[in-house]
């Protein structure tokens, strides 16, 4: 069993993305919304469809085209600082460009390296515009905590449920509002 504190923490371990105990199985309705797939997909064809509310991280605002994979992609090693590149060979968006884009992916892959090398691409211009996560990610958050202190400027980072997540499979562009809301076409 793992235990983290008072109860306070122990719950917020419990959202996506945290820790959970061995061999405790969540239930199946705690920290999830129900969504309705079909006004999803009608919802989506049109150019109003509702917003996707997620937990700021980092406020911010952006807007771009959404840079979608449902892999978890590795900074070090996998992201050019330099030019924007995803350079990770075995991942799916290898060769695309990530900056000035809204990157919506699952979670960071590796260690506090991530926060190294997207610190270096907010200093240099390259980095992406936002970041939308699956969960919080906090290697994510924590360069762009301490890209607003050094540089004054961060993207923005939003965790969104899995179930919101999804949703940015099938979409083209989004824009980032301050409070966490999402709204994408």
């Amino acid at each position: 069993m793992v235990y983290a504190g008072p109860a306070r923490a122990r719950r917020r371990l419990r959202e996506p993305g945290g820790l959970r105990g061995i061999g405790r199985r969540r239930p199946r309705h705690a920290g999830r919304r129900r969504v309705d797939r079909r006004a999803v997909s009608a919802g989506s064809a049109s150019s109003g469809s509702a917003p996707l509310t997620g937990r700021a991280l980092v406020a911010g605002a952006a807007e771009g085209a959404v840079l979608y994979s449902s892999e978890p992609l590795s900074f070090w090693g996998g992201y050019d600082a330099e030019t924007g590149e995803i350079i990770d060979r075995r991942h799916p968006l290898t060769g695309r460009t990530g900056a000035g884009r809204i990157m919506a992916i699952p979670a960071t892959r590796g260690s506090s390296t991530t926060t190294a090398v997207l610190l270096e691409a907010i200093r240099r211009g390259t980095a992406p515009a936002a970041f939308l996560t699956r969960g919080p990610d906090t290697f994510l958050a924590l360069a762009a905590i301490v890209a607003a202190q050094l540089y004054h400027r961060a993207p923005p980072v939003i965790a969104l449920a899995a179930e919101d997540f999804e949703v940015l499979r099938r979409m083209s562009r989004a824009r980032v509002e301050p409070a966490g809301t999402v709204r994408v076409r």
